[in-house]
């Protein structure tokens, strides 16, 4: 990141923690206290900063993809066990093994995306994905494909989180707070393509469509790849025949099941667009 020059009219703290590493060895500079503050990773970790690396991490990766001219994202949410194609044999059901096909309707829609976005200088409706395996990996690899750019907002998980090589280098974050990851899905979030998922897909589908019902966020394209299999685990209409939803929420999203289908989808949806303005705490 680059440095602001208004601040040079002060000492930079780099220069303050290199010369602090200089101090004689006593009692007093080994000292918990006598560590600067920013750079005493003991403190920060402190329950009572929680508030301080709240703001961290939402300011990282925001100043970071500004820097970079990123305007714009088409998000893609999706399972982490759902695998390619060549590798279905090693799902650990049949029913991922069927689902497999979606890895590539992620990873074509991935790259029609970006072929788009190139045509505006790469800056526009990048491809975000959650930057690990299964749909993620298909996200980001299709990007890359397309000799594009994508973002991926890793998360810290005992299992299943780590990069996968498609990101971007450079657009490459992870995460401790799920709340402020969600943030960086839709704080430039132009569309939201939701493929078969567990327990954090249907999550992220459902905090992102109550922001859309609600109004705390403008309606975008909202496409659920695999209308076979929403169908089967959400009862939608019976939500609506409830009256716990209106039968206006029904058409906030599209069932879609190839990437042909929901780039066209994209294309030509009304009202798509604008919701920089529209976050959730903007």
């Amino acid at each position: 990141m680059k440095d602001d020059p208004r601040s040079h009219a002060f000492r930079d703290s780099n220069q303050d923690i290199d010369a602090v590493s200089h101090v004689p060895d006593t009692a007093q500079t080994r000292a918990p206290a006598y560590k600067l503050a920013f750079a005493d990773k003991e403190f920060l970790c402190q329950d009572a900063l929680r508030p301080v690396r709240l703001q961290l991490e939402l300011l990282k990766p925001e100043m970071m993809m500004a820097e970079y001219g990123v305007e714009s994202t088409v998000v893609l949410f999706g399972g982490a066990r759902i695998p390619e194609p060549s590798k279905k044999d090693t799902a650990r059901t049949q029913t991922l093994a069927d689902l497999s096909k979606y890895y590539d309707e992620a990873r074509e829609f991935a790259r029609l995306v970006t072929l788009d976005s190139d045509k505006d200088g790469g800056k526009k409706n990048v491809i975000v994905t959650g930057g690990g395996p299964g749909v993620m990996e298909a996200g980001n690899r299709g990007a890359t494909d397309a000799g594009g750019v994508s973002i991926g907002l890793n998360i810290v998980l005992p299992f299943e989180q780590a990069p996968n090589e498609y990101v971007t280098p450079d657009l490459c974050f992870n995460f401790h707070y799920f709340a402020i990851r969600k943030m960086h899905f839709l704080m430039r979030a132009n569309a939201i393509a939701v493929f078969p998922g567990g327990f954090g897909t249907l999550d992220e589908m459902f905090e992102t469509l109550t922001l859309i019902q609600t109004g705390r966020m403008k309606r975008v394209p909202f496409l659920l790849f695999g209308e076979a299999f929403w169908r089967k685990i959400i009862n939608w209409e019976a939500l609506q025949e409830a009256g716990t939803i209106a039968a206006d929420d029904l058409e906030l999203f599209r069932f879609v099941d190839t990437a042909q289908e929901a780039y066209a989808l994209l294309k030509n949806w009304e009202g798509a667009g604008e919701t920089r303005d529209s976050v959730p705490g903007r």
